[in-house]
């Protein structure tokens, strides 16, 4: 059972709210599926979603914030077979890439379908508790898992990362591996090869921000092809890394408003559609002395998400 408590104040006392699971697995699914981007960072595509050969309905499908394909699983109580449930559905993900696409296509538009990234699909496991073993078996299985429990304090909904594992980019089965698809001259450079590829200098100061990011409470790095991603359940900011102009470029999750921008050094990219997170607030990273200010910029992105 979960650990997290809620209390409601009333005239200097507290009295605890009992949490509960929702009555029926269908609601729960409901629920999350009617505000997934806000909940989960995720713009949801289709509910119930037929697997044909598969021999099985995927309860929902959606498309992340870095333009990963989701595959969400709900269990209103502790089952251990949701996590088996999702790796079998990953399967039929992988075999048809192009539905994926068409059916992103028609959701999103043909933008959002050209720009997934397929590297590294991902599994969203939401139940109302998760076992110790669940915990250690996603480590050992090598895909990318986010085990989430709920609650329901009377009419509020919790979500709580319990477990996250960033996983193994793999191949499609029956593709050969990238490099002997493409050539290197044209598959796109990755985030990591911009960085191997960095004055010694730039690559320190990516190494203090980085201690940064990490210092804050179940913050997690997954690196992406495009950026570094630091998130919990949705991203706290994103990292670009930009050797020519020698500077570390971050998108964090804040309100352009509620903060003061200083040219040259933070500004609004709200409708300018940004790597990272957008509509949020990017800060660009030239030196150890810019480290402080944007560790406070950090704090509050934290804070928020």
């Amino acid at each position: 059972m979960s650990s997290l408590k809620a209390f409601r104040v009333s005239g200097g006392q507290a009295a605890e709210i009992p949490g509960s699971s929702v009555a029926l697995e269908r609601h729960l699914q409901s629920l999350i599926e009617g505000s997934m981007e806000a909940m989960l960072g995720i713009r949801f595509l289709v509910s119930e979603y037929a697997t044909g050969r598969h021999r099985g309905r995927i309860d929902s499908l959606g498309l992340d914030e870095n333009g990963t394909p989701v595959i969400v699983e709900y269990k209103r109580s502790r089952d251990q077979n949701v996590t088996n449930q999702a790796l079998s559905y990953l399967s039929w993900l992988h075999d048809h890439h192009h539905e994926f696409e068409n059916l992103v296509k028609e959701k999103l538009g043909t933008e959002a379908a050209e720009a997934i990234d397929w590297s590294n699909p991902r599994l969203v496991c939401i139940a109302g508790d998760f076992t110790h073993h669940d915990t250690v078996a996603i480590e050992m299985i090598g895909r990318r898992i986010d085990l989430v429990s709920y609650r329901v304090f009377d009419d509020v909904l919790t979500l709580q990362l319990v477990a996250s594992v960033a996983g193994a980019a793999a191949p499609a089965r029956g593709k050969a591996p990238i490099a002997t698809q493409v050539s290197s001259a044209a598959s796109p450079k990755s985030v990591q090869q911009y960085l191997d590829e960095s004055p010694p200098d730039l690559q320190d100061l990516y190494a203090g921000l980085d201690e940064v990011l990490l210092s804050h409470e179940d913050v997690r790095k997954e690196p992406l092809l495009h950026y570094i991603a630091y998130r919990r359940i949705k991203n706290v900011a994103t990292v670009r890394v930009q050797p020519r102009n020698r500077m570390l470029v971050v998108n964090l999750r804040l309100d352009p408003d509620a903060v003061e921008l200083e040219e040259g050094f933070s500004r609004d990219v709200r409708g300018l559609g940004c790597l990272g997170i957008k509509d949020g607030v990017e800060v660009r990273i030239r030196s150890g002395e810019d480290l402080a200010p944007a560790g406070d910029l950090i704090r509050q992105s934290a804070e928020a998400g």
